[in-house]
């Protein structure tokens, strides 16, 4: 599988960063962490991929303390490379209790462009206290039954769709086979779950087609994938249980959040 198409060129990450500072002097916040969460970071970006930032940030503590609550997302527009979009500390601290996939999927990233090493340490720390493969597994079907509903009905499909129904029906059956939460990378998840050689076959096939071509280029309807698809979304997942985390009271998270905030 090619990997040049899913790094960040010094260029690029140098554009990043000076993003992040100048959302640091526009809005007064630190930024705590910056990662890739696309195409990039999964593994499987066409040459005109975009750029999927994400970033958790924190405020100086004066923020806090306001009766009125304040919004705790900052987006920049987006524009043909970058796609810049970061959470609050606290929103994130509150997201992670929840279990929420999509963090835990940014904390897990591959490419990070820069991060505060104390804050994330404690905040990984963490992590397996409010991870839930029930709710992750739910996410993740839910997102691939949706992504198959709206993009993958026609004989000719945009290819890149296919992706964003594989990825999560096979984060599913990592999830079932109880290996914690998935790998970000789609290599390292299809090695860890597709065992039909045909399926295999037609994986590769689609994701060489994926890496050389646009982003909007359609294609047929791939036969073995889509008799895939089809299998899972038809298994009654609603009846399956898994394992819940170890979820516990919040104070280890108040204490992160005040530590955070009083640096």
């Amino acid at each position: 599988m090619k990997t040049g198409l899913n790094s960040v060129d010094a260029v690029m990450r140098s554009r990043v960063q000076q993003a992040l500072r100048d959302i640091e002097k526009r809005h007064d916040v630190r930024v705590l962490y910056a990662c890739e969460s696309g195409s990039r970071g999964w593994g499987f970006a066409s040459p005109d991929s975009d750029y999927d930032v994400r970033f958790l940030y924190v405020h100086p503590p004066e923020w806090y303390l306001r009766v009125e609550p304040q919004r705790d997302v900052i987006e920049l527009p987006i524009d043909s490379e970058l796609d810049v979009c970061g959470w609050e500390w606290r929103k994130a601290l509150g997201l992670l209790k929840s279990a929420n996939p999509t963090l835990q999927e940014w904390l897990h990233s591959p490419l990070v462009y820069e991060q505060d090493n104390e804050c994330m340490d404690a905040l990984r720390a963490q992590v397996p206290d409010w991870f839930s493969a029930q709710r992750a597994r739910w996410h993740y079907f839910s997102m691939a039954r949706k992504n198959f509903r709206g993009y993958l009905q026609e004989d000719e499909v945009r290819l890149k769709k296919y992706f964003y129904v594989l990825r999560p029906l096979l984060a599913v059956q990592w999830l079932e086979a109880g290996k914690g939460f998935p790998p970000v990378r789609f290599d390292q998840l299809m090695e860890g779950t597709v065992t039909d050689p045909l399926l295999l076959e037609e994986i590769h096939q689609l994701l060489e087609v994926k890496q050389n071509a646009g982003e909007a280029k359609y294609g047929p309807r791939r036969p073995r994938i889509h008799e895939f698809i089809l299998q899972e979304l038809n298994t009654d997942k609603d009846r399956m249980l898994l394992p819940e985390s170890r979820m516990q009271g919040t104070a280890a998270l108040d204490a992160l959040l005040f530590k955070t905030v009083m640096v």
